[in-house]
C-alpha cells in the first residue's frame, strides 16, 4: 500500500505539468489501477503479522508465554455450564449440528479442580438421545461465561482470540452407579448445582463423564493451539 501510494503522488505530480492528452491518459492509467487494487485487496497475511506484531509490542507480557493447558483448565474449572455440540436426532433438524447447554462440574468432593468434566443429561432433551445415537461431542467454553471480557478495560470482543476460549472434543460416557467414584461425583455435582436435586427427582437424569480426546485452546492472535489431554490433567490450579 505505500508503495501504491508513493506512485499516485508520482502520479499527481506528473498530472500538474503534462498537456491535456497525457492528462487523460494518465486519468485513464489511474482508474485502471484503482479498479485492479480494489479486486485485489483482502485478507493480507504480512499485514495481519505486522498488526499481531504491532499489538504484542503494546502489551506488557510475551504471548509465547502463555499457558494453554492451564488456561484450558482454568477455562473449564470457573465454569458452571458449557455448550455443548453434538449430531442432531431431532426429526424436526436431523443430521444438522445441535447446540445446547449443560451444567457442569470438574471439582472433587474438597472442592478442588479435576479436569474431569461430569455433567447430567436426561433423554427428555436434545442432548440426551443425541449423544446415544453418536457420543462424539465438542464443548465450549469461554472466559465470557464470567464476564471477564466485558468488564475488561478496553473492553473485549466475545469473538477477539485474546477472550480466551477451549474447545473440548471427546466421547460421552455415562457413568456405572457401581463405579467407586460415582458417589463422590454426583455429590459433588449437586453442591455445585443444588437445582441437580430436583432434576434427579423428577427427570430421570443421569450422570455422565467427557472421555477427552482433542482439546483447542484459541488465547491470542494466530491460531488455535493443541494440548495434549496428558497436559492438561496434570495441571494445578
Amino acid at each position: 500500500m505505500a508503495i501504491f501510494e508513493a506512485l499516485l503522488k508520482i502520479v499527481y505530480h506528473h498530472l500538474l505539468t503534462s498537456t491535456m492528452t497525457e492528462k487523460s491518459t494518465l486519468l485513464l492509467l489511474i482508474s485502471i489501477a484503482l479498479c485492479c487494487t480494489q479486486l485485489t485487496w483482502g485478507y493480507s497475511a504480512k499485514e495481519d503479522a505486522r498488526i499481531i506484531a504491532d499489538y504484542k509490542r503494546q502489551l506488557k507480557f510475551n504471548p509465547s508465554e502463555l499457558n494453554h493447558a492451564q488456561i484450558a483448565r482454568k477455562l473449564v474449572h470457573q465454569a458452571n455450564w458449557a455448550s455443548v455440540g453434538t449430531i442432531s436426532t431431532n426429526s424436526m433438524v436431523k443430521d444438522y449440528p445441535m447446540v445446547n447447554i449443560i451444567s457442569i462440574n470438574d471439582n472433587d468432593v474438597d472442592h478442588k479442580s479435576t479436569g474431569r468434566i461430569r455433567f447430567l443429561l436426561t433423554d427428555l432433551d436434545f442432548t440426551g438421545p443425541d449423544w446415544q445415537n453418536n457420543n462424539k461431542v465438542t464443548m465450549l467454553f469461554t472466559d465470557e461465561q464470567t464476564l471477564h471480557c466485558m468488564h475488561s478495560r478496553p473492553i473485549i470482543d466475545p469473538m477477539e482470540p485474546t477472550c480466551q476460549r477451549v474447545m473440548i472434543s471427546g466421547q460421552v460416557i455415562r457413568m456405572n452407579k457401581d463405579d467407586t467414584s460415582y458417589d463422590e461425583a454426583l455429590v459433588s455435582f449437586v453442591e455445585r448445582h443444588p437445582a441437580a436435586k430436583n432434576w434427579l427427582k423428577a427427570h430421570k437424569f443421569y450422570l455422565c463423564e467427557l472421555d477427552i480426546k482433542n482439546i483447542f485452546v484459541l488465547d491470542y492472535y494466530g491460531g488455535p493451539h493443541n494440548v495434549a489431554t496428558n497436559d492438561y490433567y496434570n495441571v494445578q490450579l
